[in-house]
C-alpha cells in the first residue's frame, strides 16, 4: 500500500466534530473531510474548548495531521455575490468558517468560489472572491482557502480553470490559496477524464492555466452525466460516465500524493470498498 496517497470520504461531524475523526477511521480512511458546523446555516454556535480538545486528541490518537483533513465551508456563503449586504454576510460567514479551522488546528478550507447571479460581470465576480480571499487572510492566519472547481451550473465560477487562475492572480498570499479539483465537476465542466491520454491532458491545461503546485486536494467522484453537462451529479466510482481510468490513474500518479483525496460518492456504505479499490491501484 502506498502511505504517499490521503484517501477518506466527507463524513459526519453528528454530535460534535470530534466524532468525524473516528467514523473515518471506521472506514479505513486516512483522510477525511467534514463540516465545522451546520452547512445550511447561517450562524452556529461557537465550538467548545471541550468540543477543540476532543477533535485534537482524536486526531493524534487515530493519526490524522492538518495535512490529510479538508474542512468545507457552508453551502450559502457566495464570496462573489453582488448585492453589499450578501457579500458582507458571506465574508463574515467565511471568516467565522477560518476561525473554526484556526481553533481545530486545521490549514485547509475547502469552497466553492461563488456566483454573479446575472448581476455582475463574470470579471467583477472573480475580483470579489479575491477580495473576499484576501479580507479572510488578514483576519485569520495560517488557514489556506482552497477553491473548489464547480460543475458549471446556473452562475457559478469557478468551472474553467481559467476562472480559478483569474482569483488566485488577485490573491495577496498566494502561499495560502489552493484548488481542489472534483473529479465530476471538472468532467461535466467539459475536461476529459476518461483515458489515461484525457487525464494526462486535462492535469496538463490544469498545470498549464492555473499551475500544479496549486493543488492542494481532490474530491473523488464518478458522474451521472455526460461529458461537458455542466450539472453536478455524482456517482459511485466505477458506475458513471468517467469510468475507473481516472480513479486509477489519481492513484497511481505522485503528483496526487500528500493531499486529500476525498470520496463524496452517493452510497456512505460503498465508501470502505471504493477506499480499499483506489488503494489497490496505488500498490
Amino acid at each position: 500500500m502506498s502511505n504517499n496517497k490521503f484517501i477518506g470520504a466527507h463524513v459526519s461531524a453528528a454530535g460534535g466534530v470530534e466524532n468525524a475523526p473516528i467514523r473515518a477511521k471506521e472506514i479505513g480512511a486516512n483522510a477525511f473531510a467534514l463540516f465545522t458546523k451546520n452547512q445550511r446555516q447561517w450562524v452556529a454556535k461557537p465550538l467548545t474548548q471541550k468540543s477543540i480538545d476532543s477533535f485534537k486528541k482524536n486526531c493524534t490518537a487515530l493519526g490524522y495531521s492538518s495535512e490529510q483533513i479538508l474542512p468545507h465551508d457552508s453551502y450559502l456563503i457566495n464570496l462573489g455575490a453582488p448585492e453589499e449586504e450578501k457579500l458582507e454576510k458571506s465574508r463574515a460567514a467565511f471568516i467565522d468558517e477560518m476561525e473554526r479551522c484556526q481553533q481545530l488546528g486545521l490549514t485547509l478550507l475547502n469552497f466553492h468560489p461563488g456566483s454573479h447571479l446575472k448581476k455582475i460581470s463574470e470579471s467583477e465576480c472573480l475580483t470579489r472572491i479575491a477580495e473576499s480571499i484576501n479580507l479572510a487572510h488578514k483576519a485569520v492566519p495560517n488557514v489556506i482557502a482552497v477553491i473548489e472547481n464547480t460543475a458549471g451550473q446556473g452562475t457559478n465560477l469557478g468551472w474553467k480553470f481559467e476562472h480559478i487562475a483569474a482569483i488566485i492572480e488577485q490573491v495577496e498570499d498566494k502561499s495560502r490559496v489552493g484548488v481542489c479539483l472534483d473529479t465530476c465537476h471538472t468532467f461535466v465542466a467539459g475536461y476529459d477524464l476518461r483515458t489515461k491520454q484525457a487525464c494526462d491532458d486535462t492535469f496538463a491545461e490544469f498545470d498549464r492555466i492555473v499551475g500544479m503546485h496549486y493543488l492542494r486536494a481532490m474530491h473523488i467522484n464518478d458522474s451521472k452525466i455526460a461529458l461537458g453537462g455542466k450539472v453536478d451529479r455524482h456517482h459511485c466510482l466505477g458506475e458513471g460516465e468517467i469510468g475507473w481510468d481516472c480513479f486509477k490513474y489519481i492513484s497511481q500518479d505522485s503528483r496526487f500524493d500528500g493531499i486529500p483525496l476525498i470520496l463524496e460518492t452517493t452510497e456512505p456504505e460503498r465508501w470502505e470498498s471504493e477506499i480499499q479499490a483506489m488503494r489497490a491501484f496505488s500498490m
